[in-house]
């Protein structure tokens, strides 16, 4: 007896089907795209204002199903790459945004040097209400992934699935353009088509409660409660911004320890004892900070008189706060990975290996230390300071749309090469922090950095008293709190 194996025809042939249908309704609707799209500008207007707030300008920008191109050319690109399966479309495109390239290609079997003379990556790709319309979502993720390096973010935007009948009605009354086939996602869905080709979700949103504009209504609805627990749920648009899954660096490493330090004289010289080599070179870089003791003096001395690997270097700042001194030592830091230690040595310069393990190895970018895990003692963190601080975790994971445990801990990791675009994009914040830990959580938050956290065994000083005046500190946290959200939360 033979046996033949048949490919199966009648599933090849309906997905050929769909995707010949959807590429003759993009042909056919191209001339009147723009008339329709007129027809649900504030919708645009808010798809627009989300790239635009997660994309900074001038950067390398490529769109899947560019359409007529306007997106790609309001994100301001350095180099801006569309591309489209409608001949029609990607003409009109080009005719109307002339600086920008576009290509009629299928992203399903779209190859690395399909455009240009030889492969590119790029900074951003964005599928904006593009996967639905898609008969392979998972081949044309696996074809996009040669278009990525290790930073690039991709944003995918698509509708909410409760949105189907509502949308279904626009339909019927003209309010919309009739659809052709399209594939209802949940966010789950289209986290597990990431997960499975190769990508990790880093931030999931949801916005716009009321697509249309209703004067007085629309901006209160999507600005004020669209964010809110609950009502999220049931806006329109999804959204999930991800990046390529992490490959460790090969090359060797250098780092950067700041230790900021104000009336720690005591606490100098174990610095630097305990501080553990990380990676090729490691460099600790004292910033003191009018110190009423005899830090700085402490600090000439122990540093003329050692003899090891390290190399240690000394400024004293001009400004005040730990924000200044952190701002001072990144500065003056040379190395790749750049850390925060705080000189009470209440994290201890033993754990530091952790966090640089953490983000050599790519699993994650900017690295939190969290206090919160391992037993302490009462006198290291009261319990006032332990609910202050669970509080405090609680409002930030809302602000960034990530799970925090302790926001507190001044011990941050992340690569140089990240800290100079959190401080290029400073201007969106301005200088509202004192401490310096927020400005780069709420830095890394607004580019999408993978963060993580890492346990630390947290212990009392053994020198000196704490600079923190938390009562006065903490009316401070909450008034920035109040300001993140009016630039990360409720944004319009």
């Amino acid at each position: 007896m033979v046996i033949q194996t048949v490919a199966p025809v009648g599933r090849s042939c309906c997905k050929n089907v769909l995707k010949e249908e959807v590429h003759a309704y993009f042909e056919r609707i191209a001339p009147e795209i723009d008339r329709w799209s007129d027809r649900s500008r504030y919708y645009y207007r808010d798809i627009t204002r989300l790239h635009q707030f997660v994309i900074p300008p001038h950067q390398r920008v490529l769109e899947i199903g560019s359409g007529t191109g306007d997106l790609l050319a309001a994100v301001a690109p350095a180099v801006g790459v569309g591309i489209d399966f409608s001949a029609t479309m990607v003409a009109l495109a080009q005719q109307k945004h002339p600086h920008l390239r576009f290509y009629c290609l299928d992203v399903e079997t779209i190859t690395p040097d399909a455009i240009g003379d030889r492969p590119q990556t790029f900074d951003y790709i964005i599928l904006s209400g593009v996967t639905g319309f898609l008969s392979d979502i998972q081949a044309a993720l696996v074809r996009l992934r040669p278009f990525c390096h290790r930073r690039t973010r991709v944003i995918l935007t698509f509708h909410n699935f409760l949105w189907e009948p509502m949308l279904k009605l626009a339909e019927a009354i003209g309010q919309r353009r009739p659809q052709p086939p399209y594939s209802w996602l949940s966010m789950d869905d289209v986290a597990n088509l990431l997960l499975i080709t190769g990508y990790q979700s880093l931030k999931r949103g949801r916005r716009l409660l009321l697509p249309k504009q209703v004067p007085g209504l629309s901006n209160l609805l999507n600005r004020y409660l669209a964010p809110l627990p609950f009502f999220k749920h049931f806006c329109l648009t999804n959204y999930i911004v991800a990046k390529v899954q992490p490959v460790p660096v090969q090359t060797p490493l250098t780092c950067s320890v700041i230790v900021p330090a104000r009336n720690e004289a005591g606490n100098i010289a174990d610095a630097i004892a305990r501080m553990p080599q990380l990676g090729s070179k490691t460099e600790v870089i004292f910033v003191e900070g009018h110190s009423r003791d005899q830090t700085w003096q402490t600090i000439q001395d122990v540093s003329s008189a050692y003899c090891g690997p390290l190399t240690l270097k000394a400024f004293q700042q001009a400004g005040k706060g730990k924000a200044d001194a952190v701002r001072l030592g990144f500065t003056a830091a040379t190395g790749d990975i750049l850390m925060i230690l705080d000189a009470d040595l209440s994290v201890p310069p033993e754990d530091l290996p952790h966090f640089f393990d953490v983000i050599a190895s790519g699993q994650g970018e900017f690295i939190n230390g969290c206090r919160l895990v391992y037993p302490r003692s009462r006198r290291a963190m009261p319990f006032l300071n332990t609910l202050a601080n669970k509080i405090f975790a609680l409002l930030f994971s809302f602000l960034l749309d990530q799970p925090l445990k302790d926001t507190l801990c001044g011990t941050k990791v992340l690569w140089r090469t990240d800290y100079q675009r959190i401080a290029a994009g400073r201007r969106y914040f301005g200088d509202f922090d004192p401490f310096g830990d927020f400005d780069l959580l709420f830095g890394a938050a607004k580019l999408n950095l993978q963060t993580v956290e890492v346990p630390i065994r947290y212990q009392d000083r053994y020198y000196g008293a704490s600079n923190i005046a938390h009562f006065r500190e903490g009316l401070v946290l909450l008034r920035m709190c109040a300001y993140a959200s009016r630039k990360l939360k409720f944004v319009r």
